[in-house]
């Protein structure tokens, strides 16, 4: 899909540039991924656990559109990183109050080795191709912010789904794999799309709310 836009910069460009007191761009990409790691945690307490499946519904894959398409690939992959690097810290930033060392649904394995894993090592991933389309103004028309959102949807459910496989397959010695998808994917794909939906309206609007088309 084309836009016919190249390399136009991100809304965080237009918000919060780089002047003044925020001239300095480590002070700047560093208040920016404080604040990108906050709205993450935040998102994170919004998680329904069913109890059918390992892997909770939660607002965390909001967050990484928005922030990818916010931020940009570079600073959004790294906003990601540092949260990723609170959890594994120990910091409660995960679904439903976890850390990476929280015990998972597999019994001996913490979250950041149990079924949602691949979930979590996808966000950075997803976070810099959106932010990648983001940076060609993708994000300035719900028509193309869709696919955006989109692609980066499809990384984490790839990345996330790949994971639980074999790690199934590790710990039971066999897999089912229409059986995981009913269980961790198609519960899941409403709600992604109501995510995708939000995203993609809320960028366009904010661009048109600072005036910029």
């Amino acid at each position: 899909m084309t836009t016919g836009v190249t390399t136009v910069g991100t809304l965080a460009d237009r918000l919060v540039p780089a002047r003044g007191s925020l001239a300095n761009p480590i002070v700047r990409d560093g208040l920016l991924i404080v604040a990108g790691t906050i709205l993450m945690a935040m998102l994170a307490r919004i998680s329904i656990q069913l109890p059918f499946t390992p892997v909770p519904i939660t607002g965390q894959t909001l967050g990484v559109y928005l922030i990818g398409a916010l931020y940009g690939p570079r600073l959004g992959a790294l906003t990601l990183l540092a949260y990723l690097g609170q959890g594994l810290l120990g910091l409660p930033v995960f679904s439903m109050g976890t850390s990476a060392w929280s015990p998972s649904r597999i019994p001996g394995l913490p979250v950041i080795f149990g079924p949602t894993a691949g979930y979590l090592f996808a966000f950075p991933v997803a976070a810099a191709v959106v932010g990648y389309l983001a940076n060609r103004g993708w994000d300035r028309k719900v028509r193309t912010a869709l696919p955006a959102m989109l692609a980066g949807e499809a990384i984490i459910l790839v990345m996330g789904f790949t994971w639980l496989v074999v790690a199934t397959a590790m710990l039971t010695g066999s897999v089912s794999i229409s059986t995981l998808l009913v269980a961790a994917v198609i519960p899941f794909l409403p709600g992604a799309a109501i995510k995708i939906g939000l995203a993609a309206v809320a960028l366009p609007s904010g661009w048109r709310l600072f005036g910029h088309r």
